[in-house]
């Protein structure tokens, strides 16, 4: 959630008010981020919706003279179809999907296509959106598409900038300067000449940076699917879905 001030106020002032009227360990809510965000807001984050929901209660109550309260809804889930057939395409999936598996109990506007995309393999995999009971359904059993038998995981990814190896936002919204994904340094990864025990994740790096007291691992590259801060990227991705 945010909160902004209902008058101005600067974002030290803002967490302030909360600190001096909030009492999380009264409403028994454990308090992930509390930050300020550039917009001038505050930004809290809790680990489920039941907490954000009491958190929210607590504020209007006590500071609702002076704060206002913006509880984020939670994310529809996304799926990924694979292996679709070169028939199917983000236009006919849903139609088709529905002609040939009416054991699954759905219906027309259950099926959000997104885009489709091709994988090294030269395959073709298709992402949808979907409710949190149509994903239960789907996620059970294997789908039936054109000639072929297709199945469903969640598709869960993050969004990453390539050119400072970031994630939250994409290359071409990026205007900071170059960052190796391999090895941290200041240039392309096609220009790196570190090799593999010499890798540095430049996102663990700079966690390691303002959390001194519990640092973590950074000897691998920021492409490492096991890169703890990719992990914790995703794990705060699903923790916002609503699954």
């Amino acid at each position: 959630m945010t909160v902004k001030p209902k008058e101005p106020l600067p974002p030290d002032s803002i967490k302030g008010v909360l600190k001096a009227k909030i009492n999380p360990s009264k409403i028994r809510v454990g308090i992930n981020t509390l930050r300020p965000l550039r917009n001038g807001q505050v930004l809290i984050e809790t680990s489920s919706i039941e907490k954000v929901e009491a958190i929210e209660k607590d504020i209007n109550e006590r500071c609702g003279e002076k704060l206002e309260v913006n509880a984020h809804k939670l994310r529809s889930p996304r799926l990924v179809i694979l292996n679709i057939p070169e028939e199917i395409s983000v236009d006919n999936v849903e139609d088709t999907l529905l002609a040939q598996n009416s054991d699954i109990d759905l219906k027309q506007g259950d099926i959000n296509a997104k885009f489709s995309y091709q994988t090294k393999k030269h395959g073709r995999n298709l992402v949808i959106e979907v409710e949190a009971g149509t994903r239960k359904l789907l996620m059970q059993k294997e789908i039936k598409l054109g000639w072929q038998i297709c199945t469903v995981h969640d598709y869960v990814v993050a969004t990453r900038c390539y050119k400072r190896s970031k994630y939250n936002h994409r290359t071409r919204e990026c205007r900071g300067e170059e960052c190796c994904p391999l090895c941290a340094g200041s240039h392309k990864m096609k220009d790196c000449s570190a090799n593999p025990q010499e890798y540095k994740c430049i996102n663990c790096l700079s966690y390691n940076k303002h959390n001194q007291d519990k640092s973590i691992c950074v000897n691998y590259s920021s492409l490492d699917k096991n890169c703890l801060s990719l992990l914790a990227v995703l794990e705060k991705q699903m923790n916002n879905t609503s699954y």
